[in-house]
């Protein structure tokens, strides 16, 4: 994993190909923006987003991290992406369909730190090693396309992908990167939104990606450490004298520690 920012809770997807979406979202209080170049492109406007896309890159997204999503590795556009991805001013290339460690290494190796989205029953079972390689930022669960290849219907919830989404995050956990979410499609539906970041956030996902300014904040509020969450952190580091103790009606030792100091952190505090 390549160290970088903390994690966003918010990463909107937009195309590349669409020079007013871009130039928006230099004014959304979302943490990442992902131009894309793959699903949101038609095929004939690729490589006028791929220009479009570096030339974005050089003016800059203020203080939010920015990243090109290329084209999957079996793909025509994929060299030509990765190339002009990794020349660019972007600070990650978001990777579709990942299903092995050695195309994930392949494409760090190009120079630039990754998210593997993993969208296949491959990829969930290579998410290990994919996660562990040196130049992998983290994963993304790619949930649309985890559905068709499990032969999930699209209108089913998400219980059927129950293995697959704890597998994404106990595979970067366990390399030490990020996980987010998958999008969420329905656009006029924000408590279904909502209850999906809600879940996502007790799967241990850090954000979710995003595919309408309007999801920014929810997702957001719904990622955010609560007001309850901070005051307990607070009163917990406060408390602390080291080794494990009594904390108000629980025990805690050390890993607690650590988990109140991430949560202050995530909330923009310092201990």
């Amino acid at each position: 994993m390549t160290s970088m920012a903390l994690a966003p809770r918010t990463a909107l997807f937009l195309p590349a190909s669409n020079p007013r979406a871009i130039a928006k979202a230099r004014t959304l209080d979302c943490d990442m923006v992902i131009l894309d170049l793959e699903d949101a492109v038609k095929p004939e406007d690729k490589a006028a987003a791929r220009e479009a896309a570096v030339a974005a890159m050089a003016e800059g997204f203020g203080e939010r991290i920015a990243a090109i999503r290329i084209n999957a590795a079996d793909t025509a556009e994929h060299a030509a992406d990765l190339a002009a991805a990794a020349s660019s001013a972007a600070a990650v290339v978001v990777v579709p369909k990942v299903e092995d460690a050695a195309t994930a290494a392949r494409i760090v190796a190009a120079g630039k730190p990754i998210l593997a989205m993993i969208e296949t029953p491959a990829g969930v079972l290579a998410a290990a090693g994919i996660a562990a390689t040196p130049g992998v930022a983290g994963l993304i669960a790619g949930t649309n396309d985890l559905k068709a290849s499990l032969g999930i219907p699209s209108a089913a919830g998400r219980g059927g992908l129950a293995l697959a989404l704890q597998t994404v995050v106990l595979a970067a956990r366990a390399g030490g990167g990020w996980a987010l979410d998958g999008v969420f499609n329905a656009l006029a539906d924000p408590q279904g939104l909502e209850a999906e970041c809600r879940d996502g956030r007790a799967l241990g996902f850090d954000g979710k990606t995003l595919i309408h300014p309007g999801q920014i904040a929810t997702a957001a509020l719904a990622f955010a450490p609560t007001a309850d969450e901070i005051a307990d952190a607070r009163a917990l580091l406060a408390a602390a004298q080291g080794g494990a103790e009594r904390f108000r009606d629980r025990m805690i030792e050390a890993m607690h520690v650590a988990q109140a100091r991430l949560l202050l952190q995530r909330a923009g505090e310092r201990d």
